[in-house]
């Protein structure tokens, strides 16, 4: 009777973990099905460039390979009302029959190691209120989000406490998008194939429940091509499904993989644009534009005098032409 007692107790506590890790976890209707297509960003940072400076030699080039490409908008303490500010984006792009992408960035001790991109919310309290009207900015609408670029790569100069608070962040971060954007695809930031290995980066986002989200991102901001990510993901995946009985679609970020990487992360040259924003390729669920080619990664390199997301013109016609 012991026995049947503990094995009974035991399946119930088990229970949380299986659903959150069951592929009904992952059961949002598809966005794509329910839009024509994905939302050119009229206000995006290359798009008001151009329209600024229309006798500029490069405008063309960088309206026409850049600005009218799907990419993604972020969203941060730049953004204002953030409930607000999500609404009105997703709004538009519902008016236009077009699926927008966002990006969430503005979590407590946001790049605690690297430092060009520090910031973010005050305190995990802060980040809570945050990101639930983010969510709730988006509402019943169709919308793919990237939740929080580097957070699970950033943990070389952080205490297990600090870790530990990050994931707790995060996974309510995901229930609060379950509960209150039902339409919304959201991808758990998983770095790139250059910054964490497979196996530990698979735990970390199990741990910051990725049970409760459509996928994971990769290279986000990164170079990496998309087959090296493609590889990348199909490990994390691997190590997923062996000590997690599950795994995950994944999306990668191409805005800037066309050279493929030279090893450096910050604003290196000899890049360039890649795949346009696209369903699908390479194994991907979908090919996404998140970081705005053109935007530095802070002061250093090509983008030396620069501060982290300034849009700079010169380093976008280069990104076009791959010099």
């Amino acid at each position: 009777m012991r026995t049947l007692i503990r094995g009974a107790v035991a399946a119930l506590l088990a229970l949380p973990l299986l659903l959150a890790s069951s592929p009904s976890a992952q059961a949002a209707p598809d966005p794509r099905a329910m839009t024509s297509g994905f939302y050119v960003d009229p206000n995006s940072n290359p798009a008001l460039w151009a329209a600024g400076n229309p006798s500029d030699g490069r405008a063309s080039a960088i309206r026409s390979s850049i600005a009218n490409t799907p990419m993604a908008r972020w969203f941060g303490a730049w953004s204002g009302d953030i409930g607000s500010a999500t609404n009105a984006y997703t709004g538009a792009a519902q008016s236009a029959d077009k699926l927008p992408i966002l990006v969430a960035y503005n979590i407590y001790g946001r790049d605690a190691c690297g430092g060009h991109s520090g910031g973010g919310a005050s305190s995990p309290a802060e980040y809570a209120r945050w990101i639930s009207a983010f969510a709730g900015g988006i509402g019943s609408r169709p919308a793919v989000v990237v939740l929080e670029p580097d957070a699970l790569g950033d943990y070389s100069c952080m205490t297990p406490g600090q870790i530990n608070e990050r994931q707790t962040m995060l996974r309510n971060a995901l229930a609060e998008f379950r509960s209150k954007a039902p339409n919304a695809w959201v991808y758990l930031d998983a770095g790139n194939p250059g910054w964490t290995d497979a196996s530990t980066m698979a735990d970390r986002l199990n741990a910051a429940g990725l049970g409760l989200a459509r996928g994971f991102s990769l290279n986000v901001s990164n170079y990496f091509t998309t087959s090296q990510n493609a590889a990348y993901a199909g490990s994390i995946n691997q190590v997923l499904g062996q000590r997690y009985g599950y795994s995950r679609p994944f999306v990668v970020d191409t805005s800037r993989n066309g050279n493929g990487s030279n090893g450096q992360w910050c604003n290196p040259a000899g890049r360039r644009i890649g795949t346009p924003t696209q369903q699908g390729g390479g194994g991907a669920e979908m090919l996404l534009w998140i970081k705005t080619p053109g935007e530095s990664d802070g002061d250093c390199g090509v983008g030396s005098g620069s501060t982290a997301g300034q849009f700079l013109p010169e380093v976008a016609y280069r990104m076009i032409y791959g010099y």
